[in-house]
């Protein structure tokens, strides 16, 4: 892959992050792969609706260079460990999705229902909490999506990797659904069968605080 075509795509998959509501204003990163040492990486900082293909930085992921008009971003080398740990993953994307920020901010694995497991396996692991650009964050993250399809970020969101952006942008549908069926189904145990509901949970919540 061509520089241009891979910041072309880094490019398309910013402005679907946000049509697809899976990050907010300039948070989230996306890679991607061009060759065995460089990626297409999210500026920092910069709002994806405003992105230009020209605008996208070129990152060496082996001693962490990288070219263009505008630095890369801060989780940088958590991108770079991820595509280091399996020469077969082409795209990484970190969003903050809803259902599955909520998972991360449990901070413990998800099991997965039957029904995603063909694209997410068994469980999503969550990694330890550690500040954004972190060593920590990045080690930790890398280490819990090594071999999955995704993985949690303790109170950070999640992220995805695979053998291209389109299926990258399936699992982080599925792991939204994945996640959100786990939701409900785990209110639905503690609420004694009530069915999962934004008024349902204040109901309980106000319960709660009255005891």
């Amino acid at each position: 892959m061509t520089p241009e075509e891979a910041r072309k795509i880094v490019v398309d998959a910013g402005k679907r992050l946000l049509r697809e509501g899976l990050v907010a204003r300039t948070w989230g990163n996306i890679s991607q792969r061009i060759d065995g040492k460089h990626i297409a990486i999210t500026p920092s900082g910069r709002p994806y609706e405003t992105l230009k293909p020209e605008d996208i930085p070129i990152l060496n992921i082996e001693d962490m260079t990288w070219e263009g008009p505008y630095k890369p971003s801060g989780e940088k080398k958590l991108h770079a460990a991820v595509y280091a740990g399996d020469e077969n993953i082409r795209a990484v994307i970190h969003t903050h999705q809803m259902n599955a920020s909520t998972c991360a901010a449990a901070r413990k694995a998800v099991p997965v229902a039957e029904e995603f497991r063909p694209i997410l396996g068994d469980e999503i692991l969550c990694a330890p909490y550690g500040l954004p650009g972190s060593k920590k964050l990045t080690k930790g993250t890398a280490a819990a999506v090594l071999g999955r399809p995704a993985a949690f970020m303790a109170n950070h969101g999640a992220v995805c990797a695979a053998a291209d952006m389109e299926c990258a942008f399936g699992i982080a549908a599925a792991l939204e659904k994945a996640c959100g069926k786990y939701i409900r189904d785990s209110f639905s145990r503690v609420s004694g069968g009530e069915e999962w509901s934004s008024d349902a949970v204040r109901s309980h919540y106000v319960k709660d605080q009255s005891v």
